[in-house]
């Protein structure tokens, strides 16, 4: 008998908007219905937002929650539809991150959450308690509203399952499906046929497949229906949950929803045929288990999903069966998740905080490259949901370029878009090149930003001048007979300085161009850069936010040259050749400053080691072990232990930047945030005595088997 399974997904819940949140909910299950769905499931705590943090501790956050679910029931949203929402529920003094199953306006379940995620960016555990009593559950007594609207005393509450007419659901909440004994194994083989999985899962650069693969087995040897549910969209955060909505059957993908949209609802369907998974689960070895299987309490309700009415279990499917195909899940390639997923983040943060665009101090580098291609990418996209009809974008755009909201703009073209709302400007000095200078002019003019160009020689002078007047002393770069501490001085006077004019820009351009409002400040520091700590503190990688932050500079160029041809900008071409440099240094006849060569590492190799360190969790000594094996064709062990003890004293000395980090875009696993990710110490013995003084013992006892020619191995 065909089964008509909706789940409804890309939920672009915000944190604290319970009046935002409660519209999509409602819109959602409206779709749902009236595609003909009977059951619909949402993203993990869609009610108050996933990412509301310490606010789980007040206990205004679970009180609204209530306030929702009581608009829910008391409107006609869950008459003829099983509806799994997800709110925080404090039960006995306990909190806990739940599902509240409903239907027809009762509650019929309340499933808390029973195996947290609590490393990475998550910390579940600080805010909620997993039930650990499985397979038993306890009355929750209801109170207030909700008890007058349900007629209902007492609900179920713990690790139980729903048993409908014609068949019996399961819930598996999120982290569940990534544990080694995920619930719906013992589910499935007490007979649960449909599992669903609520979740609050971020993006992260080629994360997709093993979600994909996970949700695909869960199904795959014990068969059933795997409905996954995924919040989308920047909830108010350094997170951008990208959706991806699926339906699984038997271990293979019947429905995918997207996984980068601007899109405030999106619904996917899928029609089922439960005989399917019954001749699935017909194997010998699968029943023997199930036949010893410990029993799930079963909440009885009357109510067919096959036919959507109540105790019709012999009702058959009139309209006949089209049941849903297998298809072929789509992954994007790396340089279209940068395309996308930080475009879309960015779309939120500006509608959310009701600025009226973005402002970038664009260096003719590669990395402010890439932010502004980002922001571009964002533009490509609002105009696409607005060739869609898409009602919300359209109004935000015409809120945030200031037309009336009775206007008839409507985005057509991201040139003319990004004209309103983007703001870039060339940060000159007497070491700037004319090649980077002209490269940022024709970028500009390519995406379209407003565009300025200043010299700001006059204040660096000024500032050193007052120097000099204050300490009767004089500081000179470094080719001029200057210090190491005067040349870095001197440096970090343009870069900091660049900051304080992108912030005075950033709040004027508007009101120069007769606009009201401010702009954001968009920072361009790299996630290899920011594990290095090569910037200056508080200079123009100091910004509001940085879509950048958590992505590799390997990728950001890989992003360019995929953008130069996918985005038609040529001028592309230009910042992929141009060797990367600060410019915070006099050029001269025999040298121009480089990135990697201040360094003393390429980014490549920044990247292992980021890895190793985060990932891996590898500390220097074990580094050392492992790239002597890795590295030791090309590289001598000399060389190896020279790189890795540079890498840890440069990353040690410079830990500090990280607690002032720019709030980025998430998107590698060794990000070196501070705040949220990379819980580690900012002071360090950063010469490690006693581990630099084993790795210098074991290079020295090591055989060189890097193969380079005689002269360079004497060097």
């Amino acid at each position: 008998m065909g089964h008509t399974l909706v789940l409804a997904t890309s939920l672009n819940q915000w944190a604290l908007d319970f009046e935002g949140n409660l519209q999509r909910i409602l819109e959602s299950i409206r779709i749902a219905k009236s595609r003909g769905a009977t059951l619909r499931v949402g993203p993990e705590l869609e009610v108050p937002g996933y990412g509301c943090l310490d606010h789980f501790l007040e206990g205004d956050t679970i009180r609204h929650s209530w306030e929702v679910l009581a608009e829910i029931l008391s409107s006609d949203a869950t008459d003829g539809i099983v509806c799994d929402i997800g709110m925080p529920v404090e039960h006995k003094s306990v909190v806990y991150n739940c599902r509240v199953i409903v239907h027809d306006r009762r509650l019929l379940l309340i499933r808390p959450k029973m195996w947290m995620a609590n490393d990475g960016n998550y910390r579940e555990l600080r805010h909620f308690t997993p039930w650990t009593k499985h397979r038993q559950w306890e009355n929750f007594e209801l109170r207030g509203k909700i008890r007058k609207i349900t007629n209902q005393t007492t609900v179920p509450f713990g690790d139980a399952v729903i048993s409908t007419v014609d068949t019996c659901i399961g819930v598996e909440l999120c982290e569940e499906l990534f544990t080694p004994a995920s619930p719906h194994i013992l589910m499935g083989l007490d007979g649960v046929e449909i599992f669903t999985n609520s979740s609050g899962s971020h993006h992260e650069l080629r994360k997709l497949y093993r979600r994909v693969e996970l949700i695909k087995e869960a199904t795959l040897t014990s068969g059933g229906v795997y409905l996954y549910s995924n919040q989308q969209g920047c909830d108010g955060d350094r997170l951008y949950y990208d959706g991806c909505a699926m339906i699984a059957v038997n271990g293979s993908v019947v429905a995918q929803g997207t996984q980068f949209s601007l899109a405030d609802v999106e619904v996917i369907t899928a029609k089922v045929d439960m005989e399917d998974i019954r001749a699935h689960r017909a194997k010998s070895s699968r029943n023997m288990q199930a036949a010893s299987s410990q029993s799930y309490h079963r909440v009885e309700v009357p109510f067919s999903l096959s036919s959507g009415k109540v105790e019709d279990e012999d009702d058959e499917d009139l309209a006949g069966l089209s049941v849903t195909k297998a298809i072929q899940v789509r992954y994007h390639i790396p340089e279209e998740e940068i395309a996308l997923g930080p475009a879309c983040w960015l779309w939120d943060y500006l509608r959310r905080s009701r600025t009226q665009g973005y402002f970038v101090p664009l260096s003719g580098g590669i990395d402010s490259c890439a932010t502004s291609v980002i922001v571009y990418s964002m533009c490509r996209l609002v105009v696409q949901a607005a060739a869609r009809g898409e009602i919300q974008v359209i109004s935000d755009a015409r809120r945030i370029t200031g037309e009336p909201e009775d206007s008839a703009y409507i985005p057509s073209d991201p040139r003319e878009f990004a004209s309103r709302i983007f703001h870039t400007c060339y940060m000159g000095t007497e070491n700037s090149s004319v090649e980077t200078r002209q490269r940022a002019h024709d970028l500009a003019v390519a995406i379209g930003s407003y565009h300025v160009d200043l010299n700001m020689d006059s204040i660096v002078t000024a500032v050193r001048a007052l120097f000099s007047f204050v300490t009767g002393k004089t500081p000179n770069f470094r080719s001029h007979g200057g210090s190491n501490a005067e040349n870095l001085a001197l440096q970090n006077i343009q870069a900091r300085l660049r900051m304080v004019l992108s912030y005075m820009f950033a709040q004027l351009l508007p009101w120069v161009r007769g606009l009201n409002g401010g702009l954001l400040v968009l920072g361009s520091a790299n996630v290899d850069e920011s594990l290095r700590g090569y910037l200056t503190k508080y200079d123009c990688s100091s910004a509001d936010i940085n879509p950048i932050g958590g992505i590799s500079k390997t990728d950001l160029k890989k992003f360019i040259a995929y953008a130069q041809h996918a985005f038609d900008l040529p001028i592309l071409e230009s910042f992929l050749t141009a060797v990367p440099t600060a410019e915070l240094e006099p050029i001269t006849h025999t040298y121009v400053q480089s990135d990697e060569a201040d360094m003393g590492m390429t980014y490549d190799e920044l990247s292992i080691l980021g890895r190793l360190r985060k990932v891996e969790k590898y500390g220097p000594y074990s580094t050392f072990l492992k790239l002597r094996d890795e590295w030791g064709s090309f590289l001598s062990p000399i060389e190896i232990a020279r790189k890795v003890k540079l890498f840890f004293f440069e990353y040690a000395r410079n830990r500090h930047k990280m607690t002032t980090l720019t709030p980025a875009y998430h998107a590698e696993s060794y990000s070196p945030d501070d705040n949220r990710f990379d819980l580690r110490p900012f002071l360090y013995p950063s010469r490690f005595p006693w581990q630099f003084k084993k790795i210098d013992e074991l290079a020295v006892r090591s055989k060189d088997n890097s193969i380079r020619d005689a002269s360079a191995k004497d060097k």
